[in-house]
């Protein structure tokens, strides 16, 4: 009975030193915003923290190579050698957000990166009646101060997707009448040949007389088209006829 009270307040000691010496390495991470970082480095490797600079961002409230945020945040429990992540402020803008409107992606680009800034993201929209490869609009934009970070957004156009039409059947119908009809809906006239005529028999001296070849005329019929009837085109695709 002896020896196992013995065993068991042995375990309890043991346990008892063991959760005091783990608690003995946790520390509380100090609040550092707003300091120095040399003073943030002394504090922290006081308490056995490590402590590093991993961002810089503009900012109108932090002055200029104080420290701005953390992680962990103050309070947080950590052991001893942890290390303690931090982001420095670069004070208030001072390179004046440019007008990048209207000029070319690359261009843009460009000029932002020219003045020390950075683009953040960047979106592309089809818009009538723009050329494609502009940029329409920006965030922040131009001459915009307070910002937190060198960074811009651009809203870029792109080429407008092509439209697709389905080849209707032209056959049977005046060349006039659907050249016409192709010009309207903003089609090419390509190449108009004849259908072959069938021979003249030979005469009674035995020469044949096929006379002269004809030529196509607005009163002429359409017999054969290309493309072909039901095959997708794109706007402005050329279309070619035989006709008789």
């Amino acid at each position: 009975m002896l020896a196992l009270v013995l065993v068991i307040v042995a375990m309890i000691s043991g346990l008892t030193a063991m959760r005091l010496a783990i608690h003995g390495q946790e520390v509380s991470v100090p609040p550092l915003v707003g300091l120095a970082p040399a003073e943030a480095e002394r504090i922290t490797g006081n308490l056995g923290l490590q402590m590093s600079i991993e961002r810089q961002y503009y900012s109108p409230q932090i002055p200029e190579g104080r420290i701005m945020s953390q992680l962990p945040l103050p309070g947080t429990k950590v052991r001893r050698g942890w290390q303690v992540r931090v982001a420095q402020s670069l004070g208030p803008t001072r390179v004046a957000i440019p007008d990048v409107t209207g000029q070319s992606e690359h261009a843009a680009e460009l000029n932002i990166r020219r003045r020390g800034l950075d683009i953040a993201s960047m979106a592309e929209v089809a818009t009538a009646g723009v050329p494609a490869d502009q940029v329409l609009a920006q965030n922040p934009t131009a001459n915009a101060s307070q910002l937190m970070a060198p960074k811009i957004s651009l809203l870029v156009t792109s080429a407008a997707a092509q439209q697709i039409f389905v080849m209707p059947s032209f056959v049977g119908q005046p060349l006039g009448s659907v050249s016409r009809a192709l010009s309207d809906a903003g089609f090419r006239l390509g190449n108009v040949s004849v259908a072959s005529i069938v021979e003249i028999p030979a005469d009674e001296n035995g020469g044949g007389n096929p006379g002269p070849p004809a030529q196509p005329s607005p009163s002429s019929v359409i017999v054969a088209q290309s493309p072909g009837a039901g095959q997708k085109v794109v706007a402005g695709a050329m279309v070619s006829f035989e006709v008789r």
